[in-house]
């Protein structure tokens, strides 16, 4: 079998991860080990978390998050900042993006409201559902002075206080 032109056929169709699964198993001696059944699923696997992983990163890239590094794993509830530990795990199931319900997130300065919004931003980019967009999105309109120009609106809106009004 020439592993070329399937390795081509399959990056033509798009399904680079399983591409990448094929020319990683042809490589492996205890591949040669496995029954067709195991190949397939293996390679079906590997294009499964290639695809959500690119899912993953656009959605990252989209939000423009300020700390890209906050995750719900690392917040440290010891810190004084009264965290309440199980309503953020409750925000953490992305529940309340599901029910379209805002979340304002309080406290005095220094104790990293921020970096939770940026948590749990991640968090959403993480459990957001596959969803499919109109071919051509409706543009914001907003003031055209200052940096709030004409853009997209995001999936998840993260805002400093101070920032522009949401409008729908």
């Amino acid at each position: 079998m020439l592993t070329h032109p399937t390795l081509d056929q399959l990056r033509q169709m798009k399904l680079d991860g399983m591409a990448e699964a094929f020319s990683d198993l042809q490589t492996q001696d205890a591949a040669a080990d496995l029954s067709h059944a195991e190949w397939l699923g293996l390679l079906v696997d590997r294009e499964i978390a290639s695809r959500n992983t690119r899912r993953f990163q656009t959605r990252m890239r989209t939000a423009k998050l300020r700390h890209i590094g906050a995750a719900i794993e690392d917040v440290d509830f010891r810190t004084p900042r009264k965290l309440d530990r199980a309503l953020f795990q409750q925000l953490a199931t992305g529940r309340w993006i599901a029910d379209a319900r805002n979340l304002m997130i309080t406290g005095p300065c220094g104790v990293g409201k921020p970096w939770l919004a940026c948590a749990l931003g991640q968090k959403a980019c993480l459990l957001q559902p596959h969803r499919h967009l109109p071919a051509v999105a409706t543009p914001v309109r907003r003031p055209r002075t200052g940096p709030w120009r004409r853009t997209l609106s995001p999936p998840v809106p993260i805002s400093r206080e101070g920032g522009p009004p949401h409008s729908r």
